[in-house]
């Protein structure tokens, strides 16, 4: 008689705060404490200490959080996290800087090149971090794409603060300091949503083959994706289009005539920041509307692949 197959442990129910409130929490203590000390003592070897906190903090945090509604069926560790984050991240900040550099020019349609460019090389990041995994289940799809997407929002990030340090008029820690606060509240809704949408097509649909497959549904999810980032990009022109065309004035059309683009006035740059702002708050609605979808478009996928997959790693596998 064969014997009884032991039950599997039980997953020890854990108390106390989550791991990303954790990291965030004590993240945003530690920022600000850099920020404190960095303004009153002046010291310039802080700055790279400044840089990386601010410009990692958001994007850390949203991994974890990412890693911790993953499920416990699924097959991430924080080893390949942290691989997609540093080196998925690396090589496509790399990318794009070689392919922007190479191939766009200033022109009207600049936006959408850069949108493909980065989607692009984003998604073949993500593609190499998945190589080996198996199986592909759309969950962690999303999960492994907003670890890509937001290693290159952080590295992104930390290459604006860092110019936004430089000015013509010497360091300004203002400028360092308001740039990582604004990049860090938009982050959530930029590369790690856009990059887990296209991870979760692109397991979604390489679930039922058990290979990574370049199809239909993953071409039109990187070039829906492009037109989001292009929007995102473009919406301060935008927006000063949109002003200039309900609020320009007489003097600003002439000089539009002969040439020269008009500075807005100051009622004109209210207007222009409330559309912008408007614009980006659409475009993640719009992003969040289709990751939600797909979650719930790709439920019955994950739930067949989950019934394969081995028990996650201890420790930070149990949720």
């Amino acid at each position: 008689m064969a014997p009884d197959r032991q039950p599997a442990p039980a997953r020890g129910v854990r108390h106390g705060p989550r791991p990303w409130l954790v990291i965030f929490v004590v993240g945003l203590l530690l920022w600000l404490l850099t920020v404190a000390v960095t303004f009153s003592t002046r010291n310039a070897n802080l700055i790279p200490t400044l840089v990386l906190l601010g410009s990692f903090l958001v994007p850390v945090t949203f991994v974890a959080w990412a890693f911790d509604r993953a499920g416990p069926d699924g097959v991430l560790t924080p080893q390949r996290l942290m691989a997609a984050f540093l080196a998925g991240g690396t090589l496509g900040v790399l990318g794009a800087s070689v392919l922007e550099s190479s191939l766009l020019r200033p022109s009207p349609w600049m936006w959408l090149g850069v949108g493909l460019i980065e989607e692009g090389v984003k998604i073949a990041a993500l593609w190499l971090m998945a190589a080996r995994l198996r199986p592909h289940r759309p969950r962690d799809g999303m999960v492994l794409g907003a670890a890509v997407g937001f290693g290159f929002a952080a590295l992104e990030s930390s290459g604006y603060a860092l110019t936004a340090l430089l000015t013509v008029k010497g360091l300004s820690l203002t400028d360092l300091v308001q740039t990582e606060i604004l990049r860090g509240l938009l982050a959530p809704f930029g590369h790690g949503l856009w990059t887990a949408i296209a991870g979760g097509v692109l397991f979604a649909a390489s679930a039922r083959s058990g290979r990574l497959r370049l199809t239909g549904s993953v071409v039109a999810a990187w070039l829906g994706l492009s037109v989001l980032h292009a929007l995102w990009d473009a919406m301060h022109a935008v927006a000063a289009a949109l002003a200039l065309l309900f609020t320009g004035t007489d003097w600003q059309w002439h000089l539009l005539e002969t040439g020269y683009v008009p500075r807005p006035t100051s009622a004109q740059v209210g207007f222009i920041t409330g559309l912008q702002w408007g614009g980006w708050l659409v475009v993640s609605l719009v992003a969040l509307g289709w990751l939600r979808a797909l979650a719930r478009r790709t439920r019955p996928l994950d739930a067949a692949a989950g019934e394969r997959t081995a028990p996650s790693w201890p420790g930070w596998g149990e949720r």
